[in-house]
């Protein structure tokens, strides 16, 4: 077999340099497992970043996957395809909305939302306001959107239209409203910022202000959607519909897709030409999320999401009731959750993930503020105490 050195010597020659990597190469996954090319297994508490949400390998999905790829892999947007077809109308079905596109990922599904706002809102109204802490991709215009300066940085000047507000400060929001602002675009939880929710009296104080103004409102829900929060989409819990939503990450369970969903009179602002994607709802990606929505919309499936949730944040916050000069405290929803380091704890962050990895145990240092689990959501009981111990054990030598 060949080894981890052997694959990282050869990658290192041949990519650029835009990634930051663990020093090994992983050759294999199931569950909430994953192996490397020694033949090492990792506990993983990251899911490729929430990628994974019925963990690495599901059968049902791997089914799904290969059964497709036998019949067509792809075909032009052209042309109609079953799997496309069938998934947008569970989307439908069980959200919001009346209309989807579909995209490669979650970057491409906030760049066709900032778009439709644009088109959608009367002539000349084209800025939309995020808010600081945000993350919404690496394109020029989610970057833009993207309220966390460092992801400007070398890529000046940024295109024009887009402002992040004080997160928190409605009253700044507000103030920040021109007669060319067409939108605000938020996640219901801010993941790259640190595991930070907004809470419910915040957010409807966002649709209040879209509402006054007519203005649009957009919710992220790349990393808190498709189940995450314990809920299908995370809007569903707060008490505040958007008039367009973004999905990605866990809709193919690692599979490229993102989708882009919205209302009847709104959609209708985009005609035939206005948007598209050659790969965009690519039937071998589409029926991987058949087989996520099948498995997540199983009578009971949400309900142990949130038992796990619930589990996971209560052996988090014995953890910091234990380590208080090191952790501040837990937040979250469902099975993103984050561990908030005090001003200690914060300098030693990268070294405790570096030593959970070196432990077989995968998480990351959000935000440069937070430790964040986003395990698989059939992540076990067993398989998160086994993460705790690991992670009380890596605390105190600290």
């Amino acid at each position: 077999m060949t080894s981890n050195q052997e694959i990282i010597t050869k990658s290192t020659n041949a990519f650029i340099g835009t990634y930051t990597r663990f020093p090994v190469a992983m050759v294999e996954g199931r569950g909430c497992l994953l192996q490397d090319a020694n033949g090492r297994q990792y506990l993983d508490f990251l899911s490729g970043i929430a990628v994974c949400a019925l963990g690495h390998c599901h059968p049902a999905v791997t089914r799904a996957i290969c059964e497709q790829a036998a019949k067509l892999v792809h075909v032009s947007n052209l042309f109609h395809t079953i799997p496309q077809t069938e998934l947008a109308s569970l989307l439908v079905d069980n959200s919001f909305a009346d209309r989807v596109f579909f995209a490669n990922s979650g970057a491409e599904a906030n760049e066709a939302a900032i778009k439709l706002a644009r088109i959608a809102s009367a002539p000349g109204k084209y800025e939309i306001i995020s808010l600081e802490g945000s993350f919404h991709g690496r394109t020029l215009a989610t970057v833009a959107a993207t309220g966390q300066k460092k992801f400007h940085q070398g890529f000046e000047p940024m295109p024009q239209g887009f402002s992040a507000a004080p997160f928190g400060d409605l009253a700044a929001l507000e103030s920040m409203i021109t007669p060319a602002t067409s939108a605000i675009l938020c996640e219901p939880l801010q993941g790259e910022s640190g595991v930070r929710p907004l809470p419910k009296d915040y957010l409807q104080g966002i649709r209040d202000i879209c509402n006054q103004h007519g203005l649009l409102l957009i919710f992220d829900e790349v990393q808190v959607g498709m189940g995450r929060t314990g809920s299908l989409f995370a809007y569903e819990q707060l008490g505040v519909t958007p008039d367009i939503m973004t999905l990605a990450k866990g809709i193919g369970n690692g599979m490229p897709l993102g989708a882009m969903l919205t209302t009847e009179t709104i959609a209708a602002s985009m005609q035939a030409g206005t948007h598209a994607s050659t790969f965009g709802g690519n039937p071998v990606s589409c029926a991987a999320g058949l087989a996520v929505m099948a498995t997540m919309l199983a009578p009971g499936f949400m309900d142990q999401v949130k038992a796990r949730g619930r589990y996971l944040a209560g052996k988090l916050t014995e953890l910091a009731a234990k380590y208080p000069k090191l952790l501040h405290g837990v937040r979250g929803m469902g099975l993103i959750q984050g561990v908030v380091l005090t001003e200690i704890g914060v300098a030693h962050g990268p070294g405790i993930i570096k030593t959970l990895f070196e432990k077989g145990v995968l998480a990351n240092f959000a935000g440069n503020v937070a430790l964040r689990f986003i395990p698989p959501l059939i992540v076990s009981e067993a398989e998160i105490d086994q993460m705790i111990v690991t992670l009380d054990t890596t605390l105190a030598a600290y």
